[in-house]
């Protein structure tokens, strides 16, 4: 049915010359001021001009190759981002000649969303038209915002955070879940906040406790543009303000801790939290858990095998296989 996996990103910059060209990637078409672009590559030059993420999909990339050589299928895998090299032009040319027809696609996103599903679509659709009439087929995997594969890592990685704090204020500590934040117009049109919710409730429920908020980071649209909110920085000041001592903060919204995550949390929101008196620890991302990875199986043998058993856990159920037409439409720079 299928005769290679493709890993599917967002890409970031190697190096400081390519910050700016990585940016204006990833910013075209988009309403954000390029104020606001020269900021973000301040970000990160404070790192070597490098960005995380593509360390972390070769680093992917790798777990999965050992789960599927010790487990099958035995399908090769190929890697293509949106914004950085390997772009997926790149890569669905490089499949075309080693004469793969038709493969199935891993998005790093959990969640639905025009920039977290339909626009990598739009991207492998442009990649195909350029590669030309031997370019594969593609196929996304579901979604797996409610797969017990995902929900147990993030617990588990809750959990140790919340082991930090000490016993005596563990049960008082706060759960604050962030995601990144996306204009109104484009989440009026997706379940993306319903999704967010549904696996913040599904992760507190497995440690056994009730009480959680989601909040938002890394907007960057402009003023007059209304974005998902409460943010991240404003909610732990709030918390505080309300007598709390400790905070666990944990990026639900991201598989790995690239850049966004380590700034926009580890940095900034930290240092908020040092300001208001706030102890702030912050959970992990899901990475390579051995969880997980074996999720990423399970969800290509359901695909191959064609199974009636979908694994969702909580009340939405499986996501679909195949985007409907109209999902997740979004027209960017809309105010």
């Amino acid at each position: 049915m299928y005769d290679a996996l493709l890993i599917v990103s967002f890409g970031g910059p190697e190096g400081p010359d390519d910050v700016l060209p990585f940016l204006e990637n990833v910013l075209r078409g988009k309403n954000v001021p390029r104020a606001r672009m020269l900021q973000v590559a301040e970000h990160y030059q404070h790192f070597g001009g490098v960005s995380p993420i593509n360390e972390q999909n070769r680093q992917l990339i790798a777990a999965i190759e050992k789960e599927l050589q010790t487990y099958g299928p035995d399908l090769p895998i190929y890697w293509g981002n949106r914004n950085w090299h390997p772009l997926l032009p790149e890569t669905l040319r490089k499949m075309a000649d080693d004469g793969v027809r038709r493969a199935i696609a891993f998005f790093t996103s959990a969640f639905s969303s025009y920039s977290g599903c339909r626009q990598y679509r739009e991207n492998i659709a442009v990649a195909q038209e350029q590669v030309g009439a031997q370019a594969p087929q593609i196929d996304k995997l579901r979604f797996f915002f409610n797969h017990p594969g995902f929900v147990e890592p993030v617990a588990e990685r809750v959990q140790a955070a919340l082991d930090q704090i000490p016993a005596d204020r563990r049960d008082a500590a706060a759960l604050v879940y962030t995601a990144h934040s996306i204009p109104l117009s484009m989440a009026e049109n997706c379940q993306y906040e319903t999704q967010l919710r549904e696996s913040c409730r599904l992760v507190t429920e497995a440690l056994g406790r009730s009480e959680w908020e989601l909040v938002y980071q890394s907007r960057s649209g402009p003023p007059q543009q209304p974005w998902l909110e409460p943010d991240i920085g404003d909610y732990l000041r709030e918390i505080r303000s309300g007598g709390a001592t400790d905070a666990v903060v944990t990026p639900i919204g991201f598989i790995s801790d690239h850049l966004e995550v380590i700034w926009d949390l580890d940095t900034e929101a930290q240092q908020i939290a040092e300001e208001i008196g706030l102890n702030m620890i912050r959970g992990g991302t899901v990475g390579t858990h051995p969880r997980f990875i074996t999720m990423i199986r399970e969800l290509l043998e359901e695909r191959l095998q064609q199974a009636e058993e979908r694994p969702a856990l909580g009340r939405l159920g499986p996501c679909h296989d195949v985007c409907p037409q109209d999902c997740c439409l979004y027209t960017p720079g809309r105010p």
